[in-house]
């Protein structure tokens, strides 16, 4: 599996300083289903035009452990049209060129934060092969939840009104029940057990005694118990 990764996450990984907490995370699981992590071009020359000649030389040292695209795609006559009407700038036209790769099958995959990349991979109906760095984490640990090292996971005892709401984990329950959040409020009182990996919800686990009888639900990565 070939990743394309976006030059906002090059520099994420590569500077000096820590901009995102979660791009270790990122690399650790690119590493651990074998991806190749690719750059394309576009990348490489945004790099180079750096102010910094002192920070474009540490860069250039540091992008030889990437994959670097040999060739790129002719640009899609769909994708050209998106670019039309979308794109202002040489920043937007570059983004299309990662996005024409993808488009084109020479990559599998391409991961990026910038919101008008992840628009334009919609409206080109790839939206599924375009991910930021939470969601790509979200889809290799329940994809592959063998490979998650449930030995550092412990259960923690919370009130539901302790727990995060918002947090992804929940979206699935959103989708099938509309009363959700207000449902979960309303049990701010009550215990649940949970599990995290990096500060996301892997596991939440409620349970309701009643007499002899218990009823709840549980869902992991890997499915759902109601």
């Amino acid at each position: 599996m070939r990743a394309l990764l976006d030059t906002n996450i090059i520099i994420h990984r590569e500077a000096n300083k820590v901009i995102s907490p979660d791009i270790g995370t990122l690399f650790k699981w690119l590493d651990k289903g074998n991806y190749t992590k690719c750059v394309h071009p576009v990348t490489l020359e945004e790099i180079k035009k750096h102010a910094d000649k002192a920070t474009v030389h540490t860069f250039s040292v540091k992008l030889d452990s990437y994959e670097h695209l040999k060739t790129v795609a002719p640009l899609d006559s769909q994708v050209k049209t998106v670019s039309e009407d979308h794109d202002s700038t040489t920043n937007d036209k570059n983004d299309t060129f990662l996005l024409n790769e993808v488009y084109c099958d020479r990559v599998d995959l391409l991961i990026s934060e910038d919101k008008a990349i992840h628009n334009k991979a919609v409206l080109l109906g790839i939206g599924d092969r375009v991910f930021t760095i939470d969601s790509f984490l979200e889809k290799v640990v329940s994809e592959n939840p063998a490979l998650v090292d449930y030995r550092v996971l412990s259960v923690t005892k919370k009130h539901f009104g302790e727990v995060n709401l918002k947090d992804s984990f929940f979206d699935g329950f959103r989708e099938d029940y509309d009363d959700f959040d207000k449902w979960f409020n309303r049990k701010s009182d009550e215990i649940a057990y949970v599990t995290h990996i990096n500060d996301r919800i892997l596991s939440f686990l409620y349970v309701k005694v009643e007499g002899y009888r218990w009823s709840g639900f549980f869902r992991q990565e890997t499915g759902i118990y109601k």
